[in-house]
């Protein structure tokens, strides 16, 4: 595991915690420091605050993705939403505000690594599920492959699982809450926001249009309506 913080009250203090739940750690204090540490590394999992001095977590984020893409929890001191979706958008797989609690962010990394575990099991055993094709939207779940207009579309593990959750029920409405609890694997509500970020993250990617907003409940998805109907109508 490695943590990339500058503060180093906190990093010892992330550090100290996660080695008592049992993973090897090691800190990282700026940007560059961090890109070469996860190159030797390869870390199951990088811990990487948003502020650094040097390159800042978002490029660190970017060049470890481009490099050996691996699992990133963000930390952020602002409660910015524009921070957070560019993270996401970066490759990051989720994030924590600061000031948070250490149950939390252990709780954040183990469901993090489990959905990676999933990821990966999927991809050793290919899922037999035909793809889910919805207009010009096409969701291999073998493959773990998403298409919109014939252009392939790069969705993060977590993006990936909650984009089939919703579209295998199309204009099903699914609760913040249920999406939670299967996609990230959270047995509370305390991270809803952290849903409303993937969904506008995954909005982003794919358009819009595909995921509907049901006010004070959650999303649906909705199947894009062929050129050719549309036309017609």
């Amino acid at each position: 595991m490695l943590v990339v913080e500058d503060e180093s009250t906190i990093a010892t203090a992330i550090a100290q915690r996660l080695t008592a739940e049992g993973w090897k750690v090691e800190v990282a204090r700026d940007g560059l420091t961090a890109v070469s540490a996860a190159e030797r590394l390869r870390p199951d999992a990088v811990v990487l605050d948003v502020m650094l001095p040097g390159i800042d977590g978002l490029e660190v984020c970017r060049r470890l993705q481009a490099d050996n893409p691996v699992p990133v929890l963000m930390l952020t001191a602002r409660d910015d939403e524009t921070d957070m979706l560019v993270g996401l958008g970066v490759g990051a797989d989720d994030y924590i505000t600061k000031p948070f609690s250490m149950r939390e962010l252990v709780a954040r990394l183990k469901a993090l690594l489990r959905r990676v575990d999933r990821a990966a099991q999927a991809a050793a055993t290919p899922s037999s599920e035909p793809p889910i094709v919805a207009g010009d939207v096409v969701i291999d779940r073998a493959q773990r492959r998403v298409m919109r207009a014939g252009e392939e579309v790069h969705l993060t593990p977590t993006e990936f699982e909650l984009l089939v959750m919703l579209a295998s029920t199309p204009r099903t409405v699914l609760t913040r809450e249920r999406l939670l609890a299967e996609v990230w694997d959270w047995a509370d509500a305390s991270g809803t926001r952290t849903v409303d970020s993937h969904i506008k993250a995954v909005r982003r990617k794919l358009g819009p249009e595909l995921i509907r907003t049901v006010h004070g409940v959650g999303y649906a998805f909705e199947p894009p309506t062929p050129p050719d109907d549309a036309a017609g109508a």
